[in-house]
C-alpha cells in the first residue's frame, strides 16, 4: 500500500501521481498522511483505486472524482466532491459549504453535518448526510437523491427541478417551488438502498423520512406572476 506524505512531497506531486493511475494498476490502495488542511487533495482522480486521507482537508477535496473511493478521516472544507462524476467519497467528520455541488454521479457520504448549500445544482449525484444540513441546500438541484438523517435549514430545495430529497428530522423552511410529496413504495425501496450504501445507522428506517420535490410551477413563465420574477 503506497503511503504519500503530503507534508514532505507537496500537493502537486501527489495529484500528478494519482492522475497517472489510468487504466489498470496494481497500486489500488493509497494512504495520504499529513494533509494539514491542504486544498484540492485527490482532485481529478480517474482510476478505480481506494484512497484514505488521514486528517482534515481544505477546499475541493476529491473534486471531479471519477471511479475512485476516497475516504477523509477528518472533516472537509468547502466544495468536497464538487462536480463528482462517479465513485464514492466518504467524509468521516463534518463538511463545509456546497458539498457535492454540481455532482453528476457517484455517492457522497458525510458522517457528520454539512454546512450551507449542500448539493446545490446536483445533476445525478447521491448524497447521504448522517447529521444535519444548512440553509439553501439542494438549490436548483436537477437530478439525483439527497438523504438527510438530521435536520435541514432554511430554503431547502429552492428552485428545485427533479432531484429527490429525503429528510428524517425537521425542515426549517422550504424554498421556492419545493413541496412535501407522498412517500410511495418505490421511494421507500430507493431510500433503504441509499441508507445501506451510505453506511447509515441500522436503526434509521425509511418510514421515518419525508420526501420533498418540485411542485413544477417554475418550469414556465407565467404572466400572472410577472411581478414575482
Amino acid at each position: 500500500m503506497p503511503s504519500f506524505d503530503l507534508g514532505a512531497h507537496g500537493l502537486r506531486a501527489l495529484n500528478s501521481t494519482l492522475h497517472a493511475l489510468k487504466g489498470q494498476t496494481n497500486e489500488t490502495q493509497w494512504d495520504i498522511v499529513n494533509p494539514r488542511g491542504s486544498h484540492a487533495i485527490a482532485a481529478g482522480v480517474d482510476a478505480a483505486v481506494d484512497i484514505t486521507v488521514h486528517g482534515s482537508t481544505g477546499y475541493y477535496c476529491a473534486g471531479m472524482n471519477k471511479q475512485a473511493t476516497i475516504r477523509v478521516k477528518g472533516s472537509a472544507g468547502p466544495g468536497v466532491a464538487e462536480n463528482m462524476m462517479s465513485g464514492t467519497v466518504i467524509v468521516d467528520g463534518d463538511a463545509s459549504q456546497y458539498a457535492g455541488a454540481t455532482g453528476r454521479g457517484g455517492l457522497l457520504v458525510i458522517k457528520g453535518n454539512a454546512s450551507s448549500r449542500c448539493g446545490i445544482s446536483m445533476k445525478g449525484i447521491d448524497i447521504v448526510v448522517h447529521g444535519s444540513i444548512g440553509h439553501m441546500s439542494a438549490f436548483m438541484a436537477q437530478s439525483g437523491n439527497m438523504v438527510v438523517l438530521g435536520d435541514a435549514g432554511d430554503a431547502l430545495g429552492d428552485s428545485l427541478y427533479e432531484a429527490r430529497l429525503f429528510v428524517r428530522g425537521k425542515v426549517k423552511s422550504l424554498g421556492a417551488d419545493c413541496i412535501e410529496k407522498e412517500m410511495r413504495p418505490e421511494h421507500l425501496e430507493l431510500l433503504e438502498t441509499l441508507l445501506q450504501r451510505g453506511e447509515a445507522d441500522a436503526k434509521a428506517r425509511p418510514e421515518e423520512f419525508r420526501r420533498y420535490g418540485s411542485a413544477r410551477k417554475l418550469y414556465n413563465f407565467n404572466i400572472d406572476n410577472a411581478s414575482a420574477y
